[in-house]
């Protein structure tokens, strides 16, 4: 039995204008349940407005979009379901926070799905001690720092169970300490059995986290599989304005020189390359 996409978009087309110009031009994919999926190209692509169609924020000029084998029902019963299981994290935390203090933002959505308030209280606690919110949860959310924002906004999805969510370029304007906080918190999504996607501009860390990538061009997908398969084709990242993982451009320029076995399996990280490069040298 096959199993169902738990996201489809068939035939997808959105403009921001009177349709002289497609962000969404036919996009076509399928998204299957527990996958982690890189969404990469140049700006303007369309990774942006296709997650904001997943979402259902954006309705689809043309084209039908299917959560775990239904279409989207744009009723406004029909949305507050969906974005309860299909949760959206914006680039700039300031879109999405609005309330007065974090523990607020946190139960405002809960609360807006009816579940009871003994529940709510119950399930925000869980999610404050599981993001390391506690130290500012009655902070008010415009004193944040840029990573406290971030961590806030995840919890504001993650406190509805969802089943899918979308980070839009998450490390965005962070320092290198909290880009690595916001990574730990999406490796631990991803190991509760939530369906990651995620837009990056990163591609050494998508060849390591991504199960796959998805390449956008124009409004459509111009190439979907493994981070290996993706990477190395070079006519495709040449298309998209992407350079190939330095990992892989390393290996390749080791291999030429005879240094390293071509035969040796694609590191996907440099822990991996370096273990060969140990191995080599144990053996001379």
């Amino acid at each position: 039995m096959n199993e169902t996409p738990i996201l489809k978009a068939e035939n997808l087309h959105f403009s921001y204008d009177n349709g002289d110009s497609h962000s969404l031009n036919g996009l076509s994919l399928e998204i299957f349940r527990g996958k982690k999926i890189a969404f990469m190209g140049a700006n303007g692509s369309g990774k942006s407005t296709f997650f904001l169609c997943c979402n259902g924020i954006h309705k689809p000029r043309q084209g039908t979009m299917y959560y775990c084998g239904k279409p989207y029902d744009y009723s406004r019963k029909g949305l507050l379901e969906l974005r309860s299981r299909v949760g959206i994290i914006f680039q700039d935390p300031d879109n999405q926070l609005f309330s007065a203090s974090v523990y607020q933002e946190i139960s405002f959505g809960i609360l807006n799905l009816g579940v009871d308030p003994e529940t709510a209280q119950k399930e925000v606690e869980q999610v404050i001690d599981h993001l390391e919110i506690t130290p500012f949860r009655h902070k008010p959310t415009h004193a944040l720092s840029g990573g406290q924002k971030k961590q806030v906004s995840i919890a504001d999805i993650l406190v509805m169970h969802p089943e899918v969510i979308i980070l839009d370029e998450p490390a965005a304007a962070l320092d290198p300490k909290h880009t690595i906080m916001v990574n730990k918190i999406v490796d631990q999504l991803t190991q509760d059995g939530i369906t990651v996607l995620m837009s990056t501009h990163d591609v050494n860390y998508a060849l390591e986290w991504a199960d796959e990538i998805v390449l956008l061009h124009n409004g459509q997908v111009l190439m979907q599989g493994s981070p290996l398969e993706v990477f190395m084709n070079k006519p495709v990242l040449e298309q998209t304005n992407l350079a190939q993982p330095a990992v892989l451009s390393l290996f390749e320029s080791l291999c030429k020189k005879g240094i390293l076995d071509s035969s040796l399996p694609l590191p996907r990280n440099l822990d991996m390359l370096e273990n060969y490069i140990e191995n080599l040298t144990h053996s001379i």
